[in-house]
């Protein structure tokens, strides 16, 4: 049986309950690729279906595990992520003008990407640190996580509550319909980058001006 299938995940919420479940959404929150998702569903529709967990503690755990969790991954993506940005980024082609334009989109649109990345998978695990690895303002980025993290827990838990396995079948549509819109909003932006590059790079500096050192504890 695999570790992280249904069947064996139905084992580990039936066992640890909301220890499981919180602990496992707050791992992919920081940033670990790890099923929470499928946590969040499996325990829903474990309550739904055998009623020894109460499905408000179900969601409200499963909003303070991604709200804890994508905190932290914010804070190493500041405190750990940046410095080592800052130090090898010229390595891999990312000097100081293109941190520079990161930092600023995600000054402009960090708080859309930290929201809805909630409720796409590779987004999930990897937004709270990349705000963090961007400078995103904390509040700004704690009120979107927040927000998403909250929304996502109540939508996906009252729907494996009440739907069952067919929530399971929606969700996995939802995220593939979801994953593409991504993928494709990936391609456009890193065009509309390549093409609008030097404006950016001023619009950018104009917001950070100087070394990027001087912003570390901005």
């Amino acid at each position: 049986m695999a570790y992280f299938s249904p069947e064996h995940m139905r084992q580990l919420i039936s066992a640890d309950g909301y220890w499981w479940l919180g602990v496992m959404i707050a791992l992919e929150s920081v940033g670990l690729p790890l099923p929470g998702e499928l946590t969040l569903l499996v325990a829903a529709g474990y309550a739904g279906t055998t009623h020894r967990l109460d499905i408000g503690f179900v969601i409200a755990t499963a909003a303070a595990g991604t709200i804890i969790g994508a905190n932290l991954g914010f804070w190493i993506g500041q405190k750990v992520g940046y410095p080592l940005l800052l130090r090898f980024g010229p390595y891999v082609g990312l000097n100081e003008a293109r941190i520079k334009v990161g930092q600023y989109l995600f000054l402009r649109f960090g708080d859309k990407v930290v929201f809805f990345g909630r409720f796409v998978a590779f987004l999930r695990t990897v937004s709270a640190p990349l705000a963090g690895l961007n400078r995103m303002p904390w509040r700004r980025f704690f009120g979107a996580t927040t927000v998403g993290g909250i929304a996502w827990a109540i939508i996906y838990g009252l729907g494996a509550f009440y739907l069952g396995k067919e929530m399971g079948k929606f969700a996995h549509s939802f995220a593939i319909g979801l994953g593409v819109a991504g993928a494709i909003g990936v391609v456009v932006m890193f065009l509309t980058l390549r093409r609008h590059e030097a404006a950016l790079v001023s619009n950018a500096e104009a917001a950070f001006p100087g070394p990027l050192r001087e912003h570390v504890k901005a």
